[in-house]
């Protein structure tokens, strides 16, 4: 065991291995009258999954970044500071951009999937429908959230942390951009889970 927990990469494909089980376990004990098939319901459960697995990465380090790191680095000595902002912060960083990513895609592909994307981009203004009003909030509160992600915290966080020389006033200035668009993010995070969750549960 200890060889599989003390290897991240072999922690990560056990998970996945796991889950593989847990799924044909709960298809055996369905089976009786049930037709299993590789049909777009499946494939929808597969995205989904996909998509909240990926949410989870996401916003889990968005509240690292603001609950943890932000807060912390005050209070971190002038010569330890380097272990956080040349080691810590980019490696946090490149899943967190690659998280917003995938949730990003799988949450498109579930919303063809499923036939409800453009109702929702819409905000369920053609279909009458509350829960794709619900959802289109989400997803473009989501959308809002990974352009954030990529095209303002990531750019200034390269100039932050010296990946990108610059002098030192846009050093500075870039930090404090990248500090209020992760902030925002974490704003938005809170109406745009409410809105994915209250989409399917009526609240």
């Amino acid at each position: 065991m200890a060889a599989i927990l003390t290897n991240l990469h072999r922690t990560v494909l056990t998970g996945f291995v796991l889950a593989v089980v847990l799924f044909v376990i709960m298809a055996i004990v369905h089976s009786a009258g049930y037709s299993f098939s590789f049909n777009k319901g499946f494939w929808s459960f597969v995205v989904r999954w996909l998509h909240v697995l990926s949410g989870v990465m996401w916003i889990g380090l968005l509240y690292y970044f603001n609950f943890v790191q932000m807060p912390s680095m005050p209070k971190i000595p002038d010569e330890q500071k380097p272990a956080v902002s040349k080691v810590i912060a980019p490696s946090a960083l490149f899943w967190f951009r690659w998280g917003a990513m995938s949730t990003i895609i799988f949450g498109i592909l579930l919303a063809i999937l499923q036939g409800y994307f453009v109702d929702a981009v819409l905000l369920g203004i053609t279909s009458k429908n509350a829960s794709h009003t619900m959802i289109g909030i989400g997803m473009w509160l989501g959308a809002i959230m990974w352009f954030n992600v990529w095209f303002v915290i990531w750019p200034n966080q390269k100039k932050a942390l010296g990946i990108v020389t610059v002098p030192a006033d846009e050093k500075a200035k870039a930090a404090r951009t990248a500090m209020l668009f992760s902030r925002t993010n974490m704003m938005l995070s809170i109406p745009m889970l409410y809105a994915m969750v209250t989409a399917k549960g009526g609240y």
